[in-house]
């Protein structure tokens, strides 16, 4: 069996890995949170490189061909490295895909104003990492970001609904706005906020529009497999699902719930 690999630092990726399974059923996947080393936003460029690397080795001995590191912080910190300097000497064949570009490519069609925000953590903000890469594609376009740190651990807390979500949620698009009023079109660069979603309506300017990546990744990755077939004849078609974490499975399996609205069982399993 060849899974597919959904790698996040903890559970934001799982709100990807929900929409590709719906979209691509017939796969076999295998996902893992690195939530004992989790959140990995706030951690260094070479951490995140050596923590994602070591993450890509175990999908790799696992005999996963295809890794998506659905993690905004992974893709903006890690990826570029491992694809140019470390998979050639690993392994040619396979491949190792991120969230930045697939999202950065749907953000043209959907702006009027060319005006895009970027909500995220700060590593993935401070990296530019959308901004530079819907300037190659776009440049007529300008980009925005915005940091928001709470946003994570209201999630986590299971916060995101509450009332006490609505004053940070207001706070950072307040800052947004401020800094430039013409922003039509938000896209969620973390996998963690989709969860605040309807906090985030209440506040956002009528002509604003919020796109969450998970859509746009599946889809991408589907037309990415349509047009590798050498990779594609790679993943196995059984419909499974496996879950890991490098912390407690237990705990794993309940935050889970929070994200893909069912119970599941998850195994542990360490990197280094």
């Amino acid at each position: 069996m060849t899974p597919i690999g959904i790698f996040d630092s903890g559970y934001g990726g799982l709100t990807v890995l929900s929409e590709i399974r719906a979209l691509m059923p017939e796969y076999d996947y295998i996902y893992l949170g690195d939530n004992a080393r989790a959140p990995y936003g706030n951690r260094s460029f070479e951490r995140v490189y050596r923590f994602t690397l070591e993450a890509v080795q175990w999908f790799f001995r696992q005999e996963c061909h295809l890794v998506i590191l659905a993690c905004n912080t992974a893709s903006a910190k890690a990826l570029r490295s491992i694809q140019q300097v470390n998979l050639p000497e690993i392994d040619p064949s396979r491949r190792v895909l991120g969230v930045i570009r697939p999202t950065a490519e749907s953000v043209a069609a959907l702006s009027k104003s060319n005006h895009i925000a970027v909500l995220g953590t700060e590593g993935t903000i401070r990296s530019r990492s959308y901004e530079l890469e819907i300037g190659k594609l776009y440049p007529h376009i300008t980009v925005t970001g915005e940091a928001c740190p709470m946003w994570v651990p209201l999630v986590e807390n299971r916060e995101y609904d509450k009332a006490g979500a609505d004053y940070f949620v207001r706070q950072h698009l307040e800052r947004l706005f401020a800094k430039d009023p013409l922003i039509d079109t938000i896209i969620l660069g973390c996998t963690h906020y989709p969860l605040l979603m309807n906090k985030i309506n209440q506040y956002l300017p009528k002509n604003a529009e919020v796109i969450s990546q998970g859509k746009y990744v599946a889809e991408a990755l589907k037309d990415y497999l349509q047009r590798h077939p050498e990779i594609e004849r790679n993943c196995t078609k059984n419909g499974t699902m496996h879950y890991f974490t490098t912390d407690s499975p237990e705990e794993f399996a309940q935050q889970a719930s929070i994200f893909l609205n069912q119970q599941i069982k998850a195994l542990q399993t360490n990197l280094e």
